[in-house]
């Protein structure tokens, strides 16, 4: 890295610049100062505040999103000791699914984020799964899919709407928003995920659109034909005119208006947070795997150009799209991660997250404690959203260490199972096990995840990773960077975990957690 001169002038020649990585999360809003030798020169982070309407329901404030992302950039910039002018590009990644309406000619809000934990829809969702019409679907597309042997089909078979894709969300918003339905009527309404959103705020409405990763994950995209999805929104009865232009990940957006920060700082990257993390980790090729562990658990596969679809629950997600360029991954997620961990604090368990790892590290086992990490349901190979949170095995003997041991194990135990189902089902040898996010900066779960998995996994020295994928796809939209090969060469590993203990070992043990996990499933099914 010392051979690359500070501040980033030298061969690129003239002024030295910088470009802003952003990246709105679930719980945090961080912007990084990169320079080129994708050093953070300067930071800035707040909390993202979640409102809860009513039981289920999860919400964000537009106007203090807003507030704090305009605030973010400032203090980065500040922090890193720079100009605003020095600002040669804006990479923006953001968390997915989490979509709002707005007025389009006054730019008004109607409702505010619907956040993509939220289960308003989850009646919906029952209903449609269950419905003779998606029967009728899933069953006419098997056949096709036996004639064709169309992977397309073979996706349409397995379909499932689920509460988080936006789908049966925005159809719910479309259903009971009066101000909603009449703005339609009038062709006034614009339907955006945050990245689209904060585009029209940046631009002061000059722009309207989206990139193909954020598309995607809407669950209103088809990554086969790379457009909309005329079959699935005529299906729900939503306007395709609502719906933003879909544009390459890594290209000019526009430039964010110069009242804003005094200067047109150019758009040049909007990108969603898996995929961008997964851009930031140098996961070009085929085969490269991601494991974030954050608010949730996202595991993602390269697969190349061509989308892959599993039984047990990955799907074909745009990773990004840059000219001629298309990355497909293979995702799958657990919902409770970060959030176990962080509701395990709030119930005074520990004072500071760094903790858990010497206090589970101070046991030999969990006393035959198990967790199942379920607050938001159990996503693949599961897919069981009526599913709780639980505690099993509890005995007068069990202390504080016990619980938190159990909450950590869980989620390597999720990693596994996540794992196992990708091996099996995205037929794509592993090249490489890559890990980012909050949580794998905790060394139990990651050796046990390395032990469960037997395979090595990579910790970056960084694991601010969206940002950094969206400050890489930034900076080669603006010749910042020259190419991959570039940022390969700039990526910094901070450590490598090896498994140290064989399968056996903990064989017992997570048969027992999947016994527990059986015993939460359909807690809250009310029929």
């Amino acid at each position: 890295m010392s051979g690359l001169v500070h501040g980033g002038q030298g061969d690129h020649g003239g002024q030295a610049g910088f470009v802003l990585g952003l990246d709105v999360g679930s719980s945090v809003i961080r912007c990084h100062v990169y320079d080129r030798a994708a050093r953070v020169r300067g930071s800035s982070a707040q909390k993202v505040e979640s409102l809860y309407p009513q039981a289920g329901w999860v919400e964000i404030d537009p106007e203090v999103l807003w507030t704090q992302f305009v605030a973010v950039i400032k203090e980065s910039v500040k922090a890193a000791g720079i100009e605003m002018n020095q600002i040669m590009g804006l990479g923006i990644s953001t968390q997915r699914a989490t979509f709002i309406t707005w007025n389009k000619k006054t730019g008004s809000h109607f409702h505010n984020f619907i956040s993509w934990q939220d289960l308003r829809a989850i009646e919906l969702v029952k209903s449609w799964n269950s419905s003779l019409l998606m029967k009728l679907i899933n069953t006419s597309s098997q056949l096709l899919h036996f004639f064709t042997r169309s992977k397309r089909w073979f996706a349409v078979s397995l379909f499932k709407f689920t509460t988080q894709h936006v789908s049966l969300r925005l159809a719910w918003v479309l259903q009971n928003l009066v101000e909603v339905k009449k703005a339609i009527e009038e062709e006034n309404c614009c339907f955006g995920t945050i990245d689209t959103w904060l585009l029209h705020k940046l631009t002061k409405g000059a722009e309207f659109a989206t990139d193909f990763s954020n598309a995607s994950t809407t669950g209103l995209f088809d990554p086969y034909e790379m457009c909309w999805s005329s079959f699935i929104t005529s299906l729900l009865s939503i306007p395709l005119s609502l719906l933003p232009p879909v544009r390459d990940t890594s290209q000019n957006f526009g430039f964010v208006d110069e009242e804003i920060f005094g200067v047109p700082i150019p758009i040049v990257a909007l990108v969603a947070d898996q995929q961008s993390a997964m851009f930031g980790e140098c996961c070009f090729q085929p085969g490269d795997v991601k494991l974030t562990m954050g608010t949730g658990t996202f595991l993602d596969i390269n697969t190349g150009s061509q989308p892959q679809q599993s039984i047990g629950g990955f799907y074909p997600l745009i990773g990004w799209k840059i000219g001629q360029e298309v990355v497909c991954l293979a995702e799958s997620n657990a919902g409770d991660t970060g959030s176990a961990i962080k509701w395990a604090q709030q119930l005074d368990l520990f004072t500071d997250v760094a903790e858990t790892e010497k206090m589970a590290q101070s046991l030999n086992d969990s006393e035959g404690v198990y967790f199942v990490p379920s607050f938001s349901g159990l996503q693949a190979p599961l897919n069981d959203p009526c599913a709780c949170a639980s505690f099993m095995g509890l005995k007068p003997s069990t202390n504080k260490y016990h619980l938190v041991r159990a909450i950590l194990e869980s989620l390597a135990f999720r990693n596994k199972q996540l794992y196992e189902v990708m091996q099996k089902e995205i037929q794509i040898p592993v090249t490489k096990i890559r890990a980012d996010g909050g949580v794998c900066k905790n060394n139990f779960i990651m050796q046990m995840t390395s032990d469960l998995l037997n395979e090595t996994i990579d910790r970056p020295a960084h694991v601010d990773m969206s940002c950094l994928g969206a400050a890489s796809l930034a900076g080669l939209a603006v010749g910042f960077w020259r190419d991959k090969e570039e940022l390969k060469k700039l990526r910094q590993s901070e450590m490598v975990f090896k498994p140290q203990k064989k399968w056996q070992h903990y064989e017992m043990s997570m048969e027992n957690w999947v016994k527990a996990v059986k015993r939460s499933m359909n807690w809250y099914n009310k029929t």
